[in-house]
């Protein structure tokens, strides 16, 4: 399934009568299942006058094309992105911290949507538009896939220069996700100041360095 512009279509027919400008938002996020790092969820307007070709779910993307998709869609279009630092993940849980970041960016946005397309099934309470979750939005939404792609692009960005600050931990190779390379680093190093203490198999096993 390849995301197309359809959705975002009939939800402004659906609305045309109620307000006069239809402004439609899409968002998503990044690195709820990471073990160290923010979660960072973007807001994206696009204009429908200039689709970028080649939007997709950032996961099916190299690396080099959402950079190169990214570039064009913050140059091009409205756009917020919020992060959600580990303090706040482990305070009020990773998904309580992931509505806050998508809701924060959703506010940020300028001009303020009418609607906004959520992927996954929970939304952000309080907000001042319409909401609509859409169950793997980032495959049938190009808003969607557009916010999944600069969520995705700001966190590894993130990520890269935190490999500066923590070396040894291969942040810039797995981006804070549980891989092989990155628990066999934990064992050695124990866990660094942007690791999700809470999170196993953190929890309850290593001492912060």
């Amino acid at each position: 399934m390849t995301p197309d512009f359809s959705i975002e279509a009939k939800l402004a027919e659906q609305f045309k009568n109620s307000t006069k400008e239809i402004l439609i938002a899409g968002v998503d996020e990044a690195g709820c299942g990471a073990l160290a790092g923010p979660v960072v969820a973007a807001a994206v307007i696009l204009n429908p006058e200039y689709l970028p070709h080649g939007i997709n779910d950032s996961k099916k993307l190299s690396a080099k094309k959402r950079k190169y998709l990214a570039n064009i869609i913050l140059s091009n279009h409205h756009v917020a992105v919020t992060y959600a630092c580990k303090t706040r993940i482990i305070r009020d849980n990773i998904r309580q911290a992931t509505l806050w970041a998508m809701a924060q960016a959703i506010n940020a946005l300028t001009p303020p949507p009418n609607i906004v397309m959520i992927d996954g099934p929970h939304v952000p309470i309080n907000l001042k538009c319409q909401t609509v979750p859409i169950i793997k939005g980032d495959t049938k939404s190009l808003s969607i896939a557009a916010a999944s792609i600069v969520a995705k692009v700001c966190r590894d960005a993130y990520m890269v220069e935190a490999a500066k600050a923590y070396p040894g931990y291969g942040f810039e190779k797995h981006v804070g996700y549980g891989t092989k390379m990155h628990l066999q680093s934990i064992l050695q190093l124990g866990p660094c100041r942007i690791h999700r203490d809470d999170f196993a198999p953190l929890q309850n096993n290593f001492f912060i360095v």
